[in-house]
């Protein structure tokens, strides 16, 4: 597999060739995507690379900046490009991509190696209450909106902000309760991974993949609206599931690859830790960056997009809660993200 992500790396100089020789963009966009990939994991190397170096403290801090910089950068240029619903959709879809997708494929890799995996109860739970309170969040503002027709001009997109700074908050405490007064449940097999690089090389390999991922991102934004006109992708169908799953391509790669090592806790980690850090981080960030650059994005989510989200943690924490994981219980989480990702495709 290792091969296979650098091999994609052609793809980088070919999407960046292809936008300034007026290839379709339909073309660009593909190819675009496929340049993102490779990159988005390299970010992911970079920085577990660093964090090793640095220590849990600002190891930490480096998985919280760069952990999801791919699907933060994305969002950022079309945020700015004023593709607001595309944005809240590529949230959607990484929080559904990450609990069904990502862990219900390591749940099933694991499994048919291991007949039945353990993994810790109580940190699995600690990281599904904060994507409970993240469910709170991104609900609560539109039941006011709709509880609330007449609510005075602002009142959502001040409420968007203040949510804003309390999922900050809360995500803030639950890197506290992982990195320093509960470490022993996420971090026992960090010393099982050494680096392979220098702290030098590794900071180098991060700044250039996430430059590459910044141009080649521009790229692909740039190319959303021709797709819609000549696939008839819905925006929404383009941001929970096509953009999610690129975004989050790194992260299915390294979930499966320790669930067959039989480290489900840390596979968990991986993919209960990322769709937590869109919800409340990412999300926040991009609220609150939108707000400072004059494309406000408030925290109004549809009725459909919601319930997927609900439903998504609601499923996770189900089968979590017993502590144990095999096989079937994975192809249940992709059968779910499976019927979703039909549904959206269909919704108009």
């Amino acid at each position: 597999m290792e091969r296979v992500f650098s091999g994609l790396l052609v793809f980088v100089p070919i999407a960046i060739g292809a936008s300034y020789l007026g290839v379709a963009p339909v073309v660009v966009f593909f190819l675009a995507a496929l340049a993102v990939v490779p990159l988005a994991k390299f970010i992911g190397e970079a920085t577990e690379e660093l964090s090793t170096h640095a220590g849990p403290a600002l190891g930490g801090l480096l998985s919280v900046t760069f952990g999801n910089a791919t699907e933060l950068i994305i969002g950022f240029l079309a945020l700015r490009a004023g593709y607001i619903e595309i944005v809240k959709a590529s949230i959607t879809g990484s929080i559904m991509s990450n609990l069904l997708l990502v862990l219900g494929l390591a749940m099933f890799a694991g499994g048919i190696k291991h007949p039945k995996q353990t993994f810790s109860r109580t940190g699995a739970l600690a990281s599904g209450s904060n994507l409970f309170v993240a469910a709170i969040a991104l609900v609560m503002p539109a039941i006011f909106l709709i509880s609330t027709p007449n609510a005075p001009s602002g009142v959502v997109e001040t409420m968007s902000i203040w949510v804003s700074y309390i999922l900050l908050v809360v995500y803030a405490a639950g890197l506290y309760f992982v990195l320093h007064t509960h470490k022993h449940l996420y971090l026992e097999e960090a010393g099982e991974f050494e680096p392979k690089a220098s702290w030098r090389n590794a900071l180098i390999k991060l700044i250039v993949a996430t430059l590459a991922v910044a141009w080649v991102s521009d790229i692909l934004v740039n190319s959303i609206q021709p797709v819609v006109a000549v696939l008839g992708w819905s925006q929404l169908f383009l941001g929970v599931v096509f953009l999610a799953i690129i975004g989050n391509a790194a992260e299915n790669f390294s979930s499966v690859l320790v669930a067959r090592k039989n480290r489900m806790d840390l596979s968990l980690q991986i993919a209960i830790g990322s769709a937590s850090q869109i919800a409340m981080f990412v999300a926040p960030v991009l609220v609150l960056v939108g707000f400072l650059i004059g494309e406000p994005m408030n925290f109004i989510f549809s009725t459909f997009e919601l319930i997927a989200i609900v439903l998504s943690v609601a499923i996770v924490n189900l089968i979590v809660a017993d502590g144990e994981s095999n096989w079937l219980e994975g192809v249940q989480l992709m059968a779910a993200y499976a019927i979703m990702a039909a549904a959206f495709f269909f919704h108009p």
